[in-house]
């Protein structure tokens, strides 16, 4: 792609949950399509690792931000580090999360207050500590990473789908409260990922892995660049009329 079509070219994005999975994909599309990059996830060796990869496929500027994102403190952190190395972002991926997937009445309190804090939490602080910079430049794109979960109600995910039915929440609220400052607000809800995540679910329980798969009509998982595709197209200026929407990138799982 020449220089002179790159989507995103001058824009800085910052994505969490970037170090593996669908974080590292929009990583790389977004890098791809010339923006600079902040890398944000806990986990400290595999995000270096990942951002290393970004900058020597497409040669992007790439930072990375490590901590639990979840704390005011650590998102304040990574907003400071984002401006000295790029100025104001104008881009944020809220992909941080991952659940505790288990029947309801297994979890602990512990285990419920992990999936709020990594799916709910992580995307309430980003969105407060970036919006004000969006705001001053009367211009963003904030996309959220949902879960069709929370339209059809999978087995063993009512913990999960309160933390991230929030994020839906906080999306429609978000658009409408910015619609007029020049900033959208989506998410994009993928049903099941080609990821590891579901490769260790499908070796340690196939009966559960195969019952959510069940529920897609075209009958396998999305892969990562699938669901970062939509995500890296909201992020565009030629995605300038759609806000507040949840858009799934399902397989058919949920119609409409």
């Amino acid at each position: 792609m020449s220089e002179s079509a790159l989507r995103l070219k001058g824009e800085v994005a910052v994505v969490t949950g970037a170090a593996h999975g669908i974080g590292l994909a929009i990583a790389r599309q977004l890098a791809a399509e010339g923006a600079r990059l902040v890398m944000a996830d806990v986990l400290a060796e595999t995000i270096e690792a990942s951002a290393q990869t970004v900058r020597a496929e497409s040669g992007a500027e790439v930072v990375t931000h490590i901590g639990d994102l979840s704390q005011e403190s650590v998102v304040a952190a990574m907003h400071a580090a984002t401006k000295r190395a790029f100025g104001p972002a104008s881009i944020l991926i809220n992909n941080a999360g991952g659940g505790v997937i288990r029947p309801f009445l297994d979890h602990t309190a512990e285990t419920l207050r992990a999936t709020i804090d990594r799916n709910l939490w992580t995307a309430l602080w980003c969105c407060r500590i970036f919006l004000p910079d969006m705001v001053a430049a009367n211009y963003g794109r904030i996309i959220n990473i949902g879960a069709d979960s929370v339209r059809n109600g999978l087995w063993q995910h009512a913990a999960y789908n309160a933390a991230k039915g929030g994020v839906h929440g906080l999306t429609t609220g978000l658009a409408r409260e910015f619609a007029q400052a020049g900033i959208t607000v989506n998410t994009v809800a993928p049903c099941a990922v080609n990821t590891a995540a579901l490769e260790h679910v499908q070796k340690v329980n196939p009966a559960f892995a195969e019952q959510v798969l069940s529920v897609i009509p075209m009958g396998r998982p999305a892969e990562v660049d699938e669901v970062a595709s939509m995500t890296v197209y909201l992020a565009t200026r030629a995605a300038g009329y759609v806000t507040g929407q949840v858009i799934s990138v399902n397989g058919g799982s949920t119609m409409l």
